[in-house]
């Protein structure tokens, strides 16, 4: 489905358009609100409510420099994907690791929450998700959420931090980022959504209009229609579903525990041990994972392992571990 509609906008010689075609940008708020809950009141709008990205990583990585901060802090989860923290380095700015609200503003220029996160699949509160919003509002700080996988809840139902519930009436002060190359299995595409208040998205669309940060014009129209597609996404969420279930199963058979995971593509596993020796111990059975190091020192004793190899390669990997 992606690729025929990105084989029909083939014939694309003139510059793509950074704010997003029309079409992209009703379906991104079509998806929102069906899959999210998020209304977006007018994605046509002059100042633009949502925005296509090249990919979420490009994003996650540029944001602080896309919105011209120069001196602070960013405060990022205590363990956390790693571009958060790259892209604080890169502006130039000092990182803060922690999930709670710091007890004053001090030098905090943006925040970075992750739900569900990666690496650990832990779902955010909604009680959580409020006092970050709460807090960034009143320190007029703005709050980013990554919210690329949102659709896989699987112990508990992830909720946006533009939900009406969180945000209130308006998204002022607040982000969302989104991704397909999960849901949509469409990671060569680069394929990403920015949303929330239109006057950081403006910010950030006239930086990055002038940098060249433009997703083609085909990948735009794959975009458009996949975000008006529900079947496809049901459909992979149905796959890694099942890996997850064999794979969970035939950790926990060997005796190691799985923490958090209740959402998104990654089991965050522990056997109460320095993470590199259970890096070991699975590189023996011809398995590899992340280790948990790699997210921050509150990771060390955790692995990573994902959800995004094939059905062949996760049947295997369960064979080893009952072995």
């Amino acid at each position: 489905m992606l690729s025929t509609a990105l084989a029909a906008a083939g014939d694309s010689p003139g510059y793509p358009t950074a704010l997003g075609t029309a079409e992209l940008r009703t379906a991104a708020a079509g998806w929102l609100e069906r899959r999210l809950g998020v209304r977006v009141v007018d994605p046509l709008a002059a100042d633009p409510p949502v925005i296509p990205t090249v990919g979420s990583k490009e994003l996650v990585a540029l944001l602080p420099t896309l919105l011209g901060l120069r001196t602070g802090t960013v405060v990022i989860p205590e363990v956390a994907y790693p571009t958060y923290e790259v892209g604080a380095v890169v502006a130039g700015l000092s990182v803060l690791r922690s999930d709670v609200p710091p007890a004053e503003p001090g030098d905090v220029v943006l925040v970075w929450i992750n739900s569900p996160g990666n690496p650990h699949g832990r779902v955010l509160s909604d009680d959580e998700l409020r006092r970050w919003a709460a807090w960034g509002r009143e320190h007029g700080v703005p709050v980013v959420a990554d919210e690329c996988y949102a659709v896989f809840g699987w112990e508990a139902e992830p909720r946006s931090l533009l939900h009406p519930e969180i945000a209130g009436g308006d998204h002022t002060g607040l982000l969302a980022v989104h991704s397909l190359s999960k849901q949509s299995t469409a990671a060569g595409y680069r394929a990403g959504l920015l949303c929330g208040d239109p006057a950081l998205v403006r910010r950030i669309w006239d930086v990055r209009r002038h940098l060249g940060l433009l997703v083609p014009g085909p990948v735009q129209a794959a975009m458009a229609a996949a975000l008006a597609d529900d079947a496809h996404v049901d459909r992979q969420r149905e796959r890694y579903r099942a890996r997850r279930e064999r794979l969970a199963a035939a950790v926990r058979g060997t005796g190691a525990r799985i923490d958090a995971s209740e959402a998104g593509l990654y089991l965050w596993v522990t056997r109460d041990e320095d993470c590199w020796t259970t890096i070991d111990w699975l590189a023996g059975l011809g398995i590899v994972a992340a280790p948990g190091s790699f997210y921050g020192p509150a990771g060390a004793r955790h692995v990573r392992m994902a959800l995004t190899a094939s059905d062949e390669r996760i049947d295997a990997a369960v064979e080893r571990l009952a072995g």
